[in-house]
Order: C-alpha cells, then sequence, then structure tokens
C-alpha cells in the first residue's frame, strides 16, 4: 500500500492491495507516520523535531501491526458493537490468535477488537497490539459512553439529562475510567505527544480541514492518527490538555462520539446540574453563572432579567465548577483585588510570547497550560469551556428546535462555546440569541462561529466599570482585553455590543441592572 498527498492533506491518495487501503485505520496510522516522519527529516535539531520522530515511531508500529493482522483475516465473523467507533459493524475473526482468546478486525473503522472481558458480554473491546492479550473491557463497561444503543438517541426535555447520563453497565474498569477522566483535566502535559480517548480522537477528526472532515469511524481512527500515540488502533489512553478540541466535536454531537465526550466532561464535574426555574410554553432560555455567583441563589435575579425579554419561556440554569470558581473568587478576595498576586501567574505570561512559542513551536501553549494547571483562573476557564461542550451535548439530544443561551462572566464562556459547537452540527437544536454579561472572553479572534452560531443575534453587554474584568482577565490572559470590559469592535451583523457602563458599576453587577435587548 502507498500514501501519497501534500502534508496539508486531510487524507491522502492510496494506490495498491485492497484490503490494506480499505483499512481506515491503517490508512490513517500510516499517513500520520508520514507526516510525521517528513517533518523530523525537515526541521531543524530541536524539541519539536524530537516530538515528531516519537510521533513517527508510535504511528509506524501501528501501522504496521494492523498490516500483519489484515494478512491473518479469515472469513468467518461476528457482528456487535465496537468500542472503537461505537458503531454495529462486522468483526473478522483472524485465522491466527493469540493464546485463547480470538482476534479480530472491526470492518468499519479497521481497529484491532476482541470480545469484552465482562461476564456475558457480547461487545467488542479494543485490542492492543501486542501479542500478549490483556483482558479489556467495552466502551460500556468502561463508562466510555453510558451506553450503544441510546449514545445517538434523544432523551426529550432538557430537564431529563439524568436519565440519558444513567449508565447501562456495571464500571468493570474504574481505573481505565480515571484515566479516562484525568486526561480531561486541565493542563496535562505529555511528553512529546499528545495522546487522546477515542471520542476526542473522534472531535479533532470531524474537524474541516484542508476542505474536509471525516465521521463516525474515520473520524475516530483519523483524529487519534492526528494526535499521535494514542490511536484507537492501540487502544490507548493519554492527556489532552488545553480547550484546543473541545469545540471540535460539534459535527459529532448526535453520535455515539458525541455521548462519550459529553459523559466525560459531565462525569468530571461533580457539581454539573441543570436546574428547572421555572416552567413556560416559549422558548427555552438556557442560563450559567459565573465567577461570585456560582453557588448562590440567584434564581430571582435570573427570572428578572429573563422574564422581562421572555415572559412566556422555560428557564433552565446551569450549575458548573463550583468548586473551581469558589477558588478563584476566594483567593482574588484574599489578595485584596490584585490580580497578579491572587494568580501567581507574574512570570508566566512571557512564556505565550512571541519569542517563548518561536523556540518552543508547538509545545509552547501545552508548555504553558502546564506551568497554569494548578492555577484557579486556568482551571476555571478550562472547565467553562468544557462544560459548554458538554451543554451543547445535551442540548442537541433535546426534543426543542430552539433556544436562548444567556451567561454571566465565565458563565458567558459557557454558553458561547454552547453556541460555537452547536453551529458546527447540521442537525442540532438552533440558538435563537445568546446574551453575554460581563463575559470573560478574549476581544481577538475570528468570530464567524460565533455570528454563525445564532439565527437573531448575539447581545454582548460590556461595562468600562468591571474592574475584575479590566485587572484579572487581562493579567491572567497575559494583556487581552476581555468583550465584557470593552466589547467585540466587530463587523459581523449578528454580533452587537451593548455598552452598559452607565448602568453596571461592577462585575457582580450585571443581573440586576441589565434589560436583555
Amino acid at each position: 500500500m502507498r500514501c501519497n498527498g501534500a502534508l496539508g492533506d486531510l487524507e491522502p491518495r492510496v494506490l495498491g492491495d485492497d484490503a490494506l487501503g480499505t483499512n481506515p485505520a491503517l490508512v490513517h496510522n500510516a499517513w500520520a507516520f508520514a507526516k510525521h516522519d517528513h517533518l523530523d527529516r525537515t526541521l531543524p535539531d530541536g524539541d519539536e523535531r524530537a516530538s515528531h520522530r516519537v510521533q513517527a515511531s508510535a504511528h509506524r508500529k501501528i501501522a504496521a501491526g494492523i498490516a500483519e493482522l489484515i494478512d491473518k483475516l479469515g472469513t468467518t465473523s461476528k457482528t456487535s458493537w465496537c468500542s472503537a467507533c461505537f458503531t454495529r459493524s462486522d468483526h473478522r475473526r483472524l485465522t491466527q490468535g493469540f493464546g485463547t482468546i480470538p482476534a479480530y478486525l472491526c470492518t468499519s473503522c479497521g481497529s484491532p477488537t476482541l470480545g469484552c472481558a465482562g461476564a456475558g458480554c457480547a461487545n467488542m473491546a479494543t485490542r492492543g497490539m501486542s501479542a500478549v492479550p490483556v483482558p479489556r473491557y467495552c466502551a460500556e463497561h468502561r463508562h466510555d459512553i453510558p451506553g450503544f444503543e441510546k449514545a445517538s438517541t434523544n432523551f426529550g426535555a432538557l430537564e431529563d439529562y439524568h436519565e440519558f447520563l444513567r449508565f447501562e453497565r456495571r464500571n468493570l474498569a474504574r481505573g481505565s475510567r480515571i484515566a479516562t477522566v484525568s486526561i480531561l483535566s486541565a493542563g496535562a502535559l505529555a511528553t512529546g505527544a499528545l495522546f487522546a480517548a477515542p471520542a476526542i480522537g473522534g472531535a479533532i477528526g470531524s474537524l474541516s480541514i484542508a476542505g474536509g472532515g471525516y465521521t463516525g469511524a474515520a473520524a475516530s481512527s483519523y483524529g487519534l492518527a492526528l494526535l499521535g500515540g494514542g490511536s484507537i488502533a492501540a487502544g490507548g489512553l493519554g492527556m489532552v490538555g488545553g480547550t484546543a478540541v473541545v469545540t471540535a466535536v460539534g459535527g459529532a454531537l448526535g453520535g455515539a462520539l458525541g455521548s462519550s465526550v459529553t459523559a466525560a466532561y459531565i462525569g468530571a464535574d461533580k457539581s454539573f446540574n441543570i436546574e428547572l426555574i421555572t416552567p413556560g410554553s416559549g422558548v427555552p432560555v438556557v442560563v450559567a453563572n459565573g465567577l461570585f455567583s456560582e453557588g448562590a441563589d440567584t434564581r430571582s435575579d435570573w427570572k428578572r432579567l429573563v422574564r422581562g425579554r421572555y415572559p412566556d419561556s422555560p428557564i433552565y440554569r446551569v450549575h458548573w465548577g463550583s468548586n473551581d470558581l469558589g477558588d478563584l473568587a476566594a483567593m482574588l478576595k484574599a489578595a485584596g483585588g490584585q490580580p497578579a498576586v491572587a494568580l501567581g501567574i507574574k512570570g508566566l505570561a512571557a512564556k505565550a510570547t512571541k519569542a517563548g512559542a518561536n523556540k518552543l513551536g508547538p509545545l509552547a501553549p501545552a508548555l504553558v497550560a502546564a506551568a497554569l494547571a494548578k492555577n484557579p483562573w486556568h482551571t476555571a476557564r478550562v472547565k467553562a469551556d468544557r462544560t459548554g461542550v458538554a451543554l451543547a451535548g445535551l442540548l442537541a439530544r433535546t426534543d426543542a428546535k430552539r433556544y436562548v443561551l444567556v451567561g454571566h462572566s465565565l458563565g458567558a464562556r459557557v454558553v458561547a462555546t454552547a453556541a460555537e459547537t452547536l453551529a458546527r452540527s447540521k442537525n442540532t437544536p438552533k440558538i435563537e440569541s445568546v446574551h453575554l454579561l460581563g463575559a470573560a472572553i478574549g476581544a481577538k479572534g475570528d468570530r464567524r462561529l460565533l455570528d454563525k452560531a445564532v439565527t437573531d443575534a448575539v447581545h454582548n453587554y460590556h461595562s468600562s466599570n468591571d474592574l475584575v474584568l479590566k485587572y484579572l482577565y487581562k493579567t491572567a490572559q497575559a494583556g487581552q482585553t476581555a468583550v465584557g470590559f470593552a466589547g467585540f469592535r466587530t463587523d459581523f451583523a449578528r454580533i452587537h455590543d451593548h455598552d452598559v457602563s452607565d448602568h453596571v458599576a461592577g462585575h457582580s453587577h450585571y443581573l440586576e441592572n441589565v434589560q436583555l435587548n
């Protein structure tokens, strides 16, 4: 088999043996090897080149291993759920097994599989490349997804989301579950390469790169091959730090990949909850608290704010990141309002400068994330993005056709991320409007996706009296200005700034002093 193409091509041109060229996991790992090997041979010596060398070696091993297994394919097969691509597919048995445990290849994604080690379970688990068989559990018994059958189904009203997240089977791989959650921790750093769980790989694979993207099995195998080292073919887990991939999951929201990401993110935040504040018959409105308000009883404030604009709407409040938001607020107050002292990040911002990035190459963001991993601002910001993705994953599975999203502070970041994530999916509910109050979002950035996310408008309410955003956000974000302080200042037709400085005296005064447009 030969893979040809340019370095930036998402998918190569495949020539040669059909049995090899039609195996997605093999093709994508071979293509990832080619890219990393090329960069290893052409880049100057340094950390970046060494990283590509490590990843090239990992992909080469996986591709070669799958090729050997293809030579051993037999004629018998079994139909079962695949824990690599989350589809019900045929698995062809190998003529030469490993010990007493039969080995298979999934005909959908091409990944090596074997029967789940759970007693009486007919699902297939991912199998490593080692010749020594290791008992493995399926995605249901690992609690990677709530259940294969319901992973692609809707659950009705938003308040019924608990039933969707209820796992169908007992967790037989609790240690693996801990590993899955740990890779979602803010700022984790892996040496040489980023790794990911299958769902995250699927999220990356669904991105539109070079004019195209993948879905389903192809998204899983390509996404993990692209990230390096954690390919589903190897059944491996590693880490994915920061927020570079969270909004990429939009294209897979309604499927099993989206289910896996949603379950993992919500499972990592024990404070996550969606509360129905008041019922109604209009378009549902979802609100999210932020800094200084999470954990407080703000239901009356939200009802007043929302009812003034949407009098007949049911109102849902998203609870999230209680511990992280509380720690951040407490540290800021203890430091007497001095952001640099509270955050403990003096000098760290320099690592994200242009000079630092040139020295560290693509590892620079990960290194900065690692340095800030224990910083409460960084943790809360990452949790906000992931909560936004999880919220989008739940909204995508409800029966409602439209939603309005409202958020304050880091809660504004939650709803903006949710809207952008939903904008990547064709079959999810539409977001009518987004209202951002004192939003902890950087003013610089490409706003096309946010503009595309709404059918009506994005309303951004900002105040020059917001000292939290003026100092804390700017210090934590290495000099960036928050849109909640100065506005988006964009020409996109659906994004509107509203200066509420005459009415809002500080970061905690939006809910009682703003009227929604």
